[in-house]
């Protein structure tokens, strides 16, 4: 090493100092990693900027070093940025000059070059460059007894605007800093605790809540490292900015600041004290220091500091005296234990301490005595133990600190833990302090990758990398983030678990339920819940905390009925749902009695309500805001043609307006304000719906790209720390960039290298790293692909469809940052090369979705949108629903399925009663279907059947039964009955002058009140239901005429055994009744009196086709969102949510008493008289407030009007 004196800055304004060895420059004798460069600039000085070259007219240069500094010229810190160590890349050759600006610039006195690597053909070699300026402040030294006083000036008037900042350093990790008293008993408080800077204020105001009036806001980590750290308070208006080096926190604060004067008591000196500390810092599993001790000594005393965040680790081992055996000192679970082992004798262990690995400092006392040992933590009685061991206890030669050295067995060092990784100080053997300084002039003792005058460690979780709430853990090397309870997943609690929209939860293929959505992915917004109604287009709805009809009464101007509507999710999230969406509505009721809404006297509203941009509106339900109108004054339909609202007639009768709002960027309605209800009579009640958002425009959102060159290009990406990138692709080409966007050296890039393989590739500084996802089908095939690739700080991933992630962990003390600053370009490259040729859709970048579309319509060879869903998502239709294509995705028609639904999953189920029948005529079928464009099943009086497919559910416990009849007008029939043993039987009579086939299923009776699937295909004389049947009769089922279900009512030439099941007739449930492509009990439950069904008899729809077997239960009801306040698993729908009002808890409980009793009655009258199975529908009673009812009663009453009232249940 050496040490180079710099030369006097007291006049320089801006100085380049040149400072070398020699003409060729620092070249030590000895090229290893203990070599340094030491520069004394003679005061300190602010640092702005480094160069270096290699040494003159040679082979020796440094390729890469650390750049360390110091005021004291001990006790060093090592420079670095990006919140991460930095190593400054060096020279390749040695007269090229490397030059770097410092992002931070360094005031300093001493600066210490590091070398790291060099050239491997030669030796160490450096000529440096600093440039920087002299740097002058006033300093004061505290003993912990001393401060400094500011009095106020007796007429001190308040400050507009006001900054304290001041610079700090002390080796101590708690005390007051500042400490102010204003006029008005508001105080600020900068207080240093545990090495973490708090700023305590009290804004002395009565009036407040002592939580409102209390703040304390805490910046910083390891402060007490004896190096300067900047404060800088800022206070205007009631706005707080608290910064802690180069940390910011903004907040709100009430109270003033006034003029201080200056004066000071105690021991102060105006000059700065440095402790002689010298600290070292183990960092890696081969760190350790050997320093020497008496050997002999029954009296052993040994103590040291140290700070981790490692929770274990070896502190400390030694071989103890000849055969004593030995001890070992170590970090478990962040305590410290101390064990004492001897060849042929138990183990003794004592513990003392707890949370050690906090990043304090620590203090270790071990003594021993003979057999006594006492072991002491941070000079606390509570974390002292004391234990007497069997046997005496004598002193090695060699104290091992952090680990053992490789080429040393392990009776002289044992370790059988994880070596420590962390700083120690102070250290004393024997009642002597070691000094370290030297130890690293290798005077004492011996060492290795160790960094001595240097504590190296750094807090990791400041700032906190930890995204949308996750807490951050750390240990020496790396951070983690725990994101149980935040709704993100990933190494930085990064990507949210759930799906922005409702219209992604349906084309995953869920089902209508309550569901979590994040609506900006994985940007600032949460999560939270929302009810998804999945129809053929896909409904979400957001409810509020007052949807009850509510009466208002004496309100007036001077003391207006004001109600604020308070939603299940905040403003930001609720707007960014509506601009998703393709649609919002919101439905508006106002009834009134002599209680107006407009007032076209003097323009003055009587009642209006607010959105979300705060400003009033004034039209209502079914208008817009340019009409300014009700629903009436549109249609024209107002009860007083004069007035464009219904209650604008004023009438002393209950009348209303209602109606739809739709305006999306007014939407929701978070307040309505009544002023008419003071007059005599005059009464109103208003009931606003939930927020109803229809579809997903982003989801849909997609771009055609026609050609190799064609791309779309949008402004540079800004992912510094955290990038996401999400998207769908689908093409018919081997391979193909999907995005890029550039820096001047770094990159982000995402392509399809060839059919089997995506790759993500990126730089951020360190380096090219690439990431590919095998897939073992090609990708290239036409149909939609998902592709997700994510970068942060800890690593970066990347998923195809389903397909197993791959990851790549980035370095812990590298480069971090992205730094972009070309345009991104999507489908194709700045070159123009390996351009992407397909579709992409639903791009986006950090939960933000790019409107492709919108671009694709002003770029050349690309178009808008993207043909061809059904090849991706047909497979969501189910039960026969055929996939149909739209613009925007893709509808499943059910037209030819027994089901019904979004995804044709639903079942249709009816329950039959005595004598109850339906008959599908095939006959008017084909009639109506001839006549008209419609796709439906036709089949022609003479057409002629070779095959059919039948299925059909059904429940009941009556024999014999009919359970389907198909008939023709040649008189050949199918059959399918419960026969008096309750098996099922199918007959086929193919042939008028033959007897039927008969198919019998014995295994048991099917009579038993459960749920029986029964699936029937029938290819010429092969009949299939469980084993392959031949038939003896005709193969063809020739001019089919009808089908029936339940019972027979016209004359028939049908077998005794069909006869006199017929004459039973069904009883019970049928469900998902299917035959070729008819589905008859469809039919009869959507149009019961339309051609070609006749349905006679007790028949109705009902859930009793459930696999369950139970009744179903629906009730109108109320959904609370107070239940569901925190995150839930990925797609997981949840339960419905009641909520009663207390004034109807006195009914509730006599109806549920009442309700058991008569359903008891009932059952038992039934089994007596009739003794058969009958499925019981029971329908929901509607729970309302006796306020509404009331109301309701008297609006039905009158007559006047006739009200089309909607309800929204789910």
């Amino acid at each position: 090493s050496i040490s180079i004196d710099g030369p006097s800055l007291e006049l320089a304004d801006i100085t380049t100092f040149h400072c070398q060895r020699s003409a060729g420059g620092w070249t030590p004798l000895v090229s290893n990693k203990y070599q340094w460069l030491q520069i004394d600039l003679g005061g300190r000085t602010e640092i702005t900027a480094v160069a270096t070259q290699g040494g003159y007219g040679s082979s020796n240069w440094v390729t890469s070093y650390l750049l360390m500094f110091s005021d004291s010229g001990k006790n060093w810190k090592q420079y670095h940025q990006e919140e991460s160590i930095w190593a400054f890349s060096g020279n390749t050759n040695a007269d090229s000059v490397v030059y770097y600006k410092l992002e931070h610039s360094i005031k300093t006195r001493f600066l210490r070059f590091v070398p790291l690597d060099w050239n491997q053909n030669g030796r160490i070699g450096m000529r440096i460059e600093v440039y920087g300026c002299a740097y002058r402040s006033d300093v004061a030294d505290f003993d912990g007894r001393s401060f400094l006083l500011y009095r106020f000036k007796p007429k001190s008037t308040t400050a507009i605007k006001d900054v304290i900042s001041l610079k700090f350093k002390t080796s101590q990790r708690d005390g007051i800093l500042l400490h102010r008293e204003g006029q008005n008993g508001d105080h600020i408080t900068l207080v240093l605790s545990n090495g973490k800077l708090s700023l305590l204020i009290n804004i002395g105001d009565a009036k407040m809540y002592s939580a409102d009036a209390q703040i304390n806001m805490t910046l910083g980590s390891l402060l007490d490292d004896q190096h300067w750290h900047s404060v800088l308070i800022e206070h205007f208006n009631n706005q707080v900015n608290f910064t802690v080096d180069k940390h910011t926190h903004h907040f709100h604060a009430k109270g003033e600041f006034n003029y201080l004067d200056l004066d000071y008591e105690g021991n102060i000196s105006f000059s700065c004290s440095e402790p002689p500390i010298i600290p070292v810092t183990f960092l890696n599993p081969n760190s350790y220091l050997a320093l020497p001790g008496t050997a002999g000594l029954d009296d052993i005393s040994v103590s040291f500091h140290f700070r981790t965040w490692n929770n274990e680790g070896l502190l400390l081992s030694n071989k103890l005296y000849q055969t004593s055996g030995g001890l070992l000192m170590y970090l478990s679970d962040g305590k410290v234990k101390l064990s004492f082992y001897k060849p042929g004798k138990a183990q003794s262990d004592i513990t003392a301490g707890a949370g050690l690995h906090n990043g304090q400092w620590h203090f270790i006392y071990l003594s021993t005595k003979k057999n006594r040992v006492t072991l002491m933590v941070d000079n606390e009685t509570m974390s002292t133990s004391h234990m007497l061991v069997p046997m005496h206890i004598f002193s090695g030669d060699t104290y091992y600190f952090g680990g053992c050295p490789v080429n040393v067995n392990n009776s002289e060092c044992k370790n059988p833990y994880s070596s420590f990784l962390g700083c120690m100080k102070q250290i004393s053997i024997d009642g002597k302090p070691i000094d370290l300084i030297s130890v690293q002039q290798n005077s004492m003792g011996h060492f290795s990758d160790l960094q001595i005058d240097l504590c190296g460690i750094i807090d990791r979780c400041l700032p906190n990398y930890c995204e949308h709430g996750g807490e951050c853990s750390q240990s020496w090397n790396s951070f983690y983030c725990n994101c149980a309870n935040t709704g993100y997943t990933g190494a930085t609690c990064h990507y949210s678990i759930y799906e922005q929209s409702c219209e992604a939860y349906k084309h995953r293929g869920n089902i209508s339920a309550f569901y979590y959505i994040d609506s900006d992915g994985s940007g600032p917004l949460g999560p939270f819940l929302v009810y998804c109604n999945m129809t053929d287009t896909t409904w979400t709805i957001i409810q509020h905390n007052n949807t009850d009809l509510t009466r208002v009464k004496t309100a007036n101007r001077e003391n207006p009925h004001s109600v604020f509507f308070k939603y299940a999710a905040s403003l930001e999230q609720l707007q960014a749902t509506i601009n998703h969406a393709e649609q919002c509505e919101q439905e508006l009721a106002y009834h009134c009695k002599k209680s107006r809404l407009s007032n076209k006297q003097n323009g003055i509203p009587f009642s209006w309500w607010i959105g979300k941009i705060n400003e009033t509106q004034t039209y209502w339900g079914g208008s817009t805001p340019d009409v300014q109108k009700c629903a009436c004054g549109i249609e024209g339909s107002c009860i007083d043609s004069q007035h464009d609202c219904n209650c604008d007639a004023d009438r002393n009768e209950w009348t209303n307006d209602t109606g739809l709002l739709s305006y999306k960027d007014h939407l929701p309605v978070t307040e309505l304000v009544i002023t008419d209800t003071g007059r005599p009579n005059s009464e109103a009640a208003y009931k606003l719906g939930p927020l109803i958002c229809q579809g997903d425009r982003e989801f849909w959102n997609a771009a055609s790209f026609n050609t190799e060159a064609s791309y779309l290009h949008f402004p540079t990406f800004h992912g510094e720390l955290s990038a996401d990138m999400s998207f769908f692709f689908k093409t018919t080409a081997s391979s193909g960039v999907f995005l890029e966007n550039l820096g001047i050296r770094d990159f982000i890039r995402i392509e399809l290298h060839s059919p089997l393989e995506v790759t993500f590739s990126f730089d951020v500084g360190n380096g090219p790293n690439e990431i590919t996802v095998q897939s073992p089908i090609p990708l290239n095939d036409n149909q939609w692909h998902y592709v997700k690739a994510e970068r942060n700080i800890k690593e970066a991933s990347l998923q195809v469809d389903q397909l197993p992630q791959r990851t790549y962990t980035a370095p812990s003390d590298g480069h971090i940052l992205l730094q972009l600053n070309s345009q991104l370009f999507v489908g194709g490259t700045a070159s123009r090369q390996k351009g992407f040729l397909g579709c992409i859709r639903f791009l986006q970048l950090n939960g933000r979705a790019l409107d492709l579309e919108e671009r694709a319509k002003v770029t050349p060879a690309v178009k808008p949108g993207c043909p061809g869903h059904c090849s991706s998502y047909g497979n969501l239709c189910h039960n026969g629903g055929k996939c149909k294509e739209k613009y925007n995705g893709f509808s499943c028609d059910c037209t030819f399925s027994a089901y019904t639904g979004p995804f044709c999953k639903k079942e249709i189920s009816a329950y039959f009663g005595v004598g109850s029948s339906v008959t599908y005529n095939f006959q008017e079928s084909y009639n109506v279907a001839k006549n008209s464009s419609s796709h439906a099943a036709s089949f022609h009086p003479d057409m002629t059947l070779t095959r059919e497919a039948i299925t059909l559910n059904f429940r009941t416990t009556r024999i014999p039964s009919l359970l389907l009849y198909v008939n023709s007008f040649y008189k050949e029939y199918l059959s399918v009955i419960l026969a008096r043993n309750g098996s099922l039987q199918i007959r086929y009579k193919l042939d008028s002058h033959r007897d039927p086939d008969i198919f019998s299923i014995n295994f048991k009776s099917m009579a038993d009140g459960q749920l029986h699937h029964v699936k029937i295909k029938r290819e010429e004389e092969k009949l299939f239901v469980e084993d392959e049947i031949f038939l003896s009769s005709d193969i063809q089922f020739n001019a089919i005429k009808s089908l029936v279900l339940g019972k027979i009512l016209e004359n028939s030439d049908i077998d005794p055994d069909t006869l006199k099941a017929n004459s039973q007739g069904f009883i019970g449930c049928l469900s998902s009744v299917q035959f070729n492509h008819v589905a008859p009990l469809k039919a009869a439950v959507h149009y019961p009196s339309s051609a070609p069904v006749i349905v006679k008899g007790h028949f109705m729809e009902s859930n009793c086709g459930t696999l369950t077997g139970t009744d179903t239960t629906s009730s109108e009801t109320t959904h609370s969102f107070a239940d569901h306040s925190g995150p839930r698993d990925e797609g997981e729908p949840l339960a419905n949510v009641i909520r009663s009002d207390s004034a109807i808890i006195g009914g509730v409980i006599a109806v549920v008493i009442f309700i058991p009793l008569c359903i008891v009655a009932i059952a038992v009258r039934i089994y007596k008289k009739k003794n058969v199975y009958k499925k019981k529908e029971v329908k929901g009673s509607e729970n309302e407030d006796s306020a509404e009812t009331v109301l309701k009663n008297e609006i039905n009453m009158q007559n006047a009007i006739n009200e089309n009232q909607k309800e929204y249940f789910f």
